[in-house]
């Protein structure tokens, strides 16, 4: 081996080390929601336009930009499959990864718990693990020219299948509400099976900082943030449910997309410690759990946008 072919090696390597299953990004965030209709408006007021039905199963596509979310209210054939409820909740995060194979592969041999598959006739079976409460984490590989939604999913006739996102709006991340004291066994999860790092307590996103923040790997146009927070001390029921609570959005221009949204009929939360700046901004909450919060990304600001 020749020193170069070496260093490209040692290269790749290292590589391999900080981004182990190839992590470049999210594909999807999906709903599950026995109310489709009463989301679905919630997610046109923000943006968002349906663009595909799933072929066999009651769920559909909204798109804005490179944002994709899914609502899904499919009642499962199995008895022990996840049934949908009233109040919508964050039930799966797809996460795009160069081998999907793969990445689901390795995040076993690194101690993940696999679900089980029930793919249908005609759909793609998508390699998935346990995530926080009853969430599922997917891997995806196919997000470039061919999609899994050219295989899952029909495109509603008449409506434009990449309809713009508002003032460049994009995925930022994700806020995961976790048990008390759970921080580092949160932490160690990510870490362990995906290669997050921890940033310093001092750098911090938004107007709500609390918690810790772990950024994904892989390349910085495609990272993502996870935001994990421990029940107030003051809380009686300091344990509570652990879950994906919100959609975090990242935006060049908070203030901008803000004044747009509210155009559309998006209240945002207005209070002695939490307003609308600069920094960032948090939608009111709909239908009993659903919110948004918008954070300023100074990736979007150079230009450099997922």
């Amino acid at each position: 081996m020749t020193t170069t072919t070496a260093s490209m090696a040692d290269r790749e390597s290292i590589n391999d080390i900080a981004n182990p299953l190839g992590l470049d990004g999210i594909e999807f965030i999906e709903y599950l929601t026995a109310k489709p209709q009463a989301l679905g408006q919630v997610l046109e007021m923000m943006g968002f336009a349906p663009i595909a039905r799933h072929r066999s199963r009651e769920v559909l596509l909204y798109r804005q930009g490179a944002i994709n979310v899914i609502v899904n209210a499919h009642v499962p054939t199995l008895p022990d499959g996840a049934m949908p409820q009233d109040k919508p909740v964050i039930a799966a995060i797809a996460l795009r990864v160069r081998d999907a194979s793969s990445a689901y592969a390795r995040a076993l041999e690194r101690g993940a718990w696999a679900v089980p598959p029930r793919v249908e006739v005609m759909e793609l079976n998508i390699p998935a693990i346990h995530g926080v409460g009853k969430s599922r984490l997917y891997f995806v590989d196919r997000y470039d020219k061919f999609s899994i939604y050219d295989v899952d999913f029909v495109p509603i006739p008449g409506v434009d299948q990449h309809p713009p996102a508002i003032t460049g709006l994009h995925f930022f991340g994700v806020v995961q509400y976790i048990g008390t004291d759970r921080g580092e066994d949160w932490s160690e999860f990510y870490r362990a099976l995906f290669g997050f790092t921890e940033l310093p307590s001092e750098q911090r996103f938004g107007i709500l900082p609390k918690g810790r923040i772990l950024a994904s790997p892989g390349p910085a146009a495609s990272r993502f943030y996870v935001q994990l927070i421990e029940p107030e001390a003051s809380v009686l029921d300091v344990e509570g449910e652990e879950g994906l609570q919100r959609i975090g959005l990242g935006a060049a221009d908070v203030l901008a997309v803000a004044r747009t949204l509210m155009q559309r009929g998006v209240e945002f939360v207005e209070s002695r410690g939490v307003h609308t700046e600069g920094r960032g901004a948090l939608t009111k909450t709909w239908l009993g759990g659903v919110s948004f919060e918008l954070v300023h990304d100074e990736r979007a600001e150079a230009g450099v946008r997922p």
